[in-house]
């Protein structure tokens, strides 16, 4: 029963590191990488699909995006949904081929960035806790039931603590990564 718990909350929060690794990678740095593009969708056929369905999406330097539409009637539409991103991007079209330049980042932009990234970092930190309070509450919920003894709540609880600590480091990790990343020049 200890055991399912710890499982379920170990998956849980490496869960929330990884939505929290995506949501640092579409806060863009200076560089054009594909995943700055990742949450932007498009009409195609009547629903919103990613734009990586509908185009290719690779970098053709450190800073130009090139995306290619597979079909051509989606190269006034992808435009149109890169332009109205929360993105700030200017594409231009030159045929089938629609290039994205990633503007350079001002030392106010990115001081302004690097605050964002440390909002979903504490994001990250409060979902790990909050899956080890519901892990706490099982066990304690357990005790109550009478179904494990109070040494063994209290050695999962110890456990459930190693594995928030372990989750909060890699999440601090990823902080500091990102911040040098964005302060790079």
């Amino acid at each position: 029963m200890i055991d399912e718990i710890l499982k379920d909350a170990e998956q849980r929060m490496k869960k929330s590191i990884a939505a929290m690794r995506s949501e640092l990678a579409k806060i863009r740095t200076g560089r054009a990488h594909p995943s700055i593009l990742d949450h932007i969708t498009v009409e195609y056929y009547g629903s919103e699909v990613p734009l990586s369905q509908v185009a290719n999406i690779s970098a053709e330097d450190s800073r130009t995006l090139s995306v290619a539409p597979w079909e051509k009637d989606m190269v006034k539409v992808i435009e149109k949904a890169i332009m109205t991103s929360d993105l700030g991007l200017n594409p231009a079209t030159a045929g089938l081929v629609i290039r994205v330049p990633m503007p350079i980042l001002t030392e106010e932009r990115r001081r302004d960035l690097v605050k964002v990234v440390r909002h979903e970092a504490e994001n990250g930190r409060i979902s790990v806790r909050n899956i080890r309070r519901d892990a706490n509450n099982d066990f304690k919920e357990l005790l109550k039931e009478k179904e494990i003894s109070e040494d063994d709540a209290r050695r999962a609880e110890e456990q459930i603590q190693k594995l928030t600590d372990q989750s909060i480091a890699e999440v601090d990790k990823l902080l500091q990564e990102k911040e040098q990343e964005l302060m790079e020049i």
